[in-house]
């Protein structure tokens, strides 16, 4: 997609970051940003010999000066801070560091200042607790995806549908999503995989669209996502924590955006969701990346999303059998209930070395077991 009026600058700054990995072709990242080849290796150019500046308009001002004195690094300070209310001294060191700031002061002198700005909250400090969590060794090799439950509008709801890589804390998704539908979540994810490409896993609660509180973990959502190659996986029941980092996601959210706001409507809300989005991904010093910004740590997948959807096929040794409309196959004489999420697709059946025991396969995922063995009528 090309350059949006609005949001030109934070782009930009996404692409040359992203644009430094050498774990994507640069034409394809190009591509997914919707500018030339030649439009991007200028843009990289100029990042690297101008860094943040050489990305604005040629006809912008300089943000900064390099002679500062006392003073006018306490108000850097003052109004980094208020910017950003929710960051620590660390965090505004990091980015103070990120935006050339000199001399840089110590955390314990920016917090000092905070103080006698009257920008300190004791209060706030008790509720920042840290977080203990596995990380997966590169990008892309796990997505973490759920609703931060509905936020009341003028008129309405918005319900944020957020996407968060758990190698980087990179933000891939943060929606304004007028419902929690299905098709909803598929439009959203479609945009997302344009740009990022597929991900090898995505894992979500068990609440719908993406889980069915029935007798299947399948539901129409994750079928798509399955017959994109994309593995998936869900949280165990009351278990939050094993959506960790997006529910970690949810509480900076929380406290920086949606606290005291109240948006007219979905536009508004996405239009605020989107520049905090920028922010995060490419300033906020994140304390599990050892203060660097998610984008520093990301980088885009190099699997495609196919625009059209790939047939699904099966290997010799698999016996193939269609879904009916009940979410019913018939196999070996027996009617074996799957998942109305299949109706209408062909599933793999493989026989396991164990007699009367086979997996139940839906493209390159094992979904089931078919137990043979006794009178059961479902899988």
């Amino acid at each position: 997609m090309p350059w949006k009026e609005v949001s030109a600058m934070s782009q930009r700054k996404e692409f040359v970051m992203l644009a430094d990995s050498e774990d994507i072709s640069f034409r394809s990242l190009c591509r997914r940003f919707g500018i030339s080849p030649g439009t991007g290796y200028k843009l990289l150019d100029r990042y690297r010999r101008e860094g943040d500046a050489g990305l604005a308009d040629r006809s912008r001002r300089p943000r900064r000066s390099p002679a500062q004195t006392a003073s006018t690094i306490e108000t850097a300070v003052a109004e980094l801070r208020l910017q950003h209310p929710a960051w620590g001294g660390r965090k505004l060191r990091a980015r103070l560091q990120a935006l050339g700031v000199e001399p840089l002061p110590a955390p314990s002198t920016i917090t000092d200042i905070l103080r006698r700005h009257g920008l300190l909250h004791p209060d706030e400090s008790a509720k920042h607790k840290a977080w203990r969590r596995f990380e997966h060794a590169a990008p892309n090799d796990l997505w973490q995806m759920d609703f931060k439950g509905h936020v009341a509008l003028a008129h309405g709801r918005c319900h944020p549908l957020t996407v968060l890589d758990d190698h980087s804390r990179f933000n891939l998704c943060l929606a304004a999503c007028a419902n929690e539908q299905s098709a909803t979540v598929q439009d959203a994810l479609s945009d997302v995989f344009r740009r990022y490409g597929l991900p090898a896993r995505m894992t979500m609660d068990n609440g719908a669209p993406w889980g069915d509180d029935g007798n299947t973990p399948h539901t129409a959502l994750t079928v798509w996502l399955m017959r994109l190659d994309i593995s998936v996986s869900h949280s165990r029941p009351y278990h939050p924590q094993t959506q960790g980092k997006d529910e970690r996601f949810h509480r900076t959210l929380a406290i920086e955006v949606l606290r005291g706001h109240c948006f007219a409507d979905l536009a508004t809300a996405q239009s605020r969701f989107d520049c905090w989005r920028d922010s995060y991904n490419l300033e906020r010093p994140h304390e599990a990346l050892q203060l660097r910004p998610p984008a520093s740590r990301y980088r885009p997948s190099e699997r495609p999303f196919p625009e059209r959807l790939p047939p699904v096929e099966y290997a010799p040794d698999h016996v193939v059998r269609k879904v009916d409309q009940s979410g019913k196959l018939s196999f070996q004489g027996r009617a074996l209930y799957v998942s109305k999420a299949f109706r209408g697709l062909p599933l793999g059946i493989r026989p396991t070395i164990e007699d009367g025991l086979w997996d139940l396969y839906f493209a390159q995922h094992k979904i089931n077991q078919i137990d043979l063995r006794n009178n059961d009528s479902s899988t």
